[in-house]
């Protein structure tokens, strides 16, 4: 009796597969708590590990190197995140004037408009007090209920140096366990396929810290010579904004503009903002990634937009910004696993030739008059 592959139809397949998706997005949607710091371990040691190499090869101890390095690591987060937290604390003690400097502005402009179009605009102006209200209102619960979710996560989010040191220390036996996977004759093409993948990942991802600090110095620096309050949080907030596609960069924009206009008795500083971003996006989209990140990691807009959409729904602001990393990292590891490539090429932004594209032929059906 010859052994032959079980070969199921399309839609059998089809249905296999959306259930499995289903599942899985299941499991990752209850699970966050644990599989989110895990994401973050994972990407940290990543682009940790070349340090940690560069010191091993200099007859380091591995312990000691992996030391070092999440403490050198730690003390430049630290220092981040007391820089963005001040900054932070004194935009949430301006929160409620800036607020209201906005509620006169749009008065102004509601009042100036209804005389002009013929419009009443006492509706206008009760719909947007309740607004300034619930606003307030939102921004006092926002911050309770972060403060509250930081607290839940403190016990979580001490297990990430753990993680770290673990996934660093053990890297030698996670690499072998990957290549034992297969056997025979593929393990040289497994072997190929994990070192490439790791190092072009590494580069990947260190590329886009390079250019977040980039884009974040530009933004900070332009804000600065406006005279624009809280140019720092503004200009952070920016950056790892721009790691949002498309829809990170509006809102990276349009914070800074809104400052500006309630901050500047000079309208024009929005405007300012508005162009020296664009030249800012420019610079980031033509020089930063295709040189810094690599021009070999492009996901096309459509998966970019699904994916951000996906990670959010998942877990949250946190996905947002993982959903991006982790859909070129799938990305990477498609391009180089031959029966993968094409949807390595899906989630690509290489667009074919309309000319090299084939048209599909519908089937005709004969009449049973047609002679022809």
């Amino acid at each position: 009796m010859n052994n032959r592959e079980l070969q199921l139809p399309f839609y059998a397949r089809s249905s296999i597969f959306l259930v499995g998706l289903v599942v899985l997005a299941a499991i990752l949607y209850y699970v966050q708590d644990i599989i989110v710091p895990l994401v973050f371990s994972i990407i940290i040691a990543i682009v940790l590990h070349p340090f940690v190499n560069f010191q091993v090869r200099h007859k380091l101890n591995r312990i000691v190197a992996i030391s070092i390095s999440m403490l050198v690591t730690f003390i430049i987060l630290a220092a981040f995140v007391l820089l963005v937290f001040s900054q932070a604390r004194q935009f949430s003690e301006s929160w409620p004037i800036l607020v209201e400097r906005f509620t006169d502005l749009l008065n102004q402009s509601i009042s100036g408009l209804s005389g002009y179009l013929g419009v009443d605009s006492q509706n206008i102006h009760e719909w947007l007090t309740k607004s300034v209200r619930e606003l307030l209102n939102f921004s006092n619960e926002a911050i309770g209920n972060t403060l509250m979710t930081v607290g839940s996560s403190v016990m979580v989010m001490l297990l990430l140096p753990v993680y770290i040191f673990l996934l660093l220390f053990y890297e030698p036996l996670i690499l072998d366990f990957i290549r034992r996977l297969s056997v025979g004759n593929n393990q040289s093409q497994i072997r190929e396929i994990v070192t490439q993948t790791k190092t072009v990942v590494q580069h990947y991802l260190i590329g886009l810290i390079v250019e977040t600090v980039l884009v974040a110095t530009l933004e900070i620096i332009t804000l600065f010579v406006l005279g624009i309050d809280y140019a720092i949080l503004l200009g952070v907030i920016g950056a790892l904004l721009n790691l949002i596609p498309y829809l990170g960069g509006i809102v990276a924009v349009a914070l800074p503009m809104m400052v500006a206009l309630v901050t500047k008795t000079n309208g024009w500083y929005p405007i300012y903002i508005l162009i020296i971003y664009y030249i800012i996006q420019l610079i980031d989209n033509n020089f930063f990634v295709p040189v810094i990140v690599a021009s070999k990691v492009k996901i096309n807009a459509l998966f970019s937009i699904i994916a951000v959409i996906v990670g959010n729904s998942l877990w949250g602001i946190s996905g947002m910004f993982l959903s991006i990393p982790l859909l070129a990292i799938v990305k990477l590891i498609f391009d180089h696993i031959e029966p993968l490539k094409p949807w390595g090429f899906l989630l690509g932004d290489t667009m074919p030739s309309i000319l090299n594209i084939k048209p599909i032929r519908l089937l005709r059906i004969k009449h049973p008059h047609d002679k022809s």
